[in-house]
């Protein structure tokens, strides 16, 4: 009965779109991988008691616009996708409340805005660690979960729900290769080359910073870390494998440097 569920759930995703699922069971949160590790207060059960599964949706950020970030493209497709996750998890949990599992949607976000991150850089509920839970990635020096599928360039919805889904597998293969160009690109020298995961993300306040200054301007988030990572096939499919291509000083595609100017160029301060 709930392998019937979790496949009606999945069909459900596949008939709107979502090329990522995946489910983990809320007591996951209870036997850190790796440590340092969050408080209790964040853990599913902690913020819905009943909760026992927890379904993550995921969808992609297609390459070639957040290689224009800074930009308005990027700012417009990062807010798309925030509107549709919290669609899609609300969709997913009202199914699930139908069936008599009662079930709940997390927030993509679960901030008001950047101006709340300098002050606590942090939501109240990790979706990345809930994917990584779930099997659909592992963490990379730029402190995102990176997927076979698309790298870090997904965002991602949760629903907490009562009902005892099978859980899926986490990842075992590694997916970071340790190439340190998020360190190296960063504009706010938030990350560090040094230690493992968690500890690669030195500096949150000046990330926050970073997004704050621009905001000012319209063009936020920055996604620097993101779109230069080599992992994910999405590369292949746009025939995006060389990450020197992130160094305009080179000019190694003149043709994408001309886009991204001319991107840039519009629709902001």
């Amino acid at each position: 009965m709930a392998g019937e569920l979790k496949q009606a759930l999945k069909d459900k995703c596949s008939g709107m779109d979502i090329p990522l699922f995946g489910v983990a069971d809320a007591g996951r949160w209870e036997n850190p991988p790796f440590k340092p590790w969050m408080p209790e207060a964040f853990y599913p059960r902690s913020i819905f008691p009943e909760a026992k599964s927890v379904v993550v949706l995921g969808l992609p950020v297609h390459l070639p616009v957040i290689e224009t970030a800074p930009s308005i493209w990027y700012r417009e497709l990062y807010r798309t996708l925030n509107s549709l996750l919290d669609q899609y998890a609300w969709r997913i949990a009202e199914y699930l409340n139908e069936r008599g599992y009662p079930s709940v949607f997390i927030p993509r976000d679960g901030y008001t805005g950047i101006d709340v991150l300098l002050e606590k850089p942090i939501a109240f509920f990790s979706h990345r660690h809930a994917a990584f839970f779930a099997g659909l990635g592992n963490f990379g020096v730029n402190n995102m979960l990176l997927t076979p599928e698309y790298g870090p360039r997904v965002r991602f919805g949760s629903v907490l729900t009562t009902a005892e889904l099978p859980p899926d597998s986490m990842m075992e293969e590694e997916l970071c290769t340790r190439c340190m160009a998020c360190v190296r690109m960063c504009p706010a020298s938030a990350l560090s080359d040094k230690g493992q995961y968690p500890e690669f993300l030195t500096d949150k306040k000046a990330c926050a910073e970073n997004s704050a200054g621009l905001e000012k301007r319209r063009l936020a988030p920055c996604g620097i870390c993101v779109k230069v990572c080599p992992a994910g096939k999405d590369r292949t499919l746009y025939d995006r494998k060389n990450i020197g291509i992130y160094d305009e000083d080179r000019n190694l595609r003149a043709d994408l440097k001309r886009s991204w100017e001319h991107v840039r160029s519009y629709g902001t301060r």
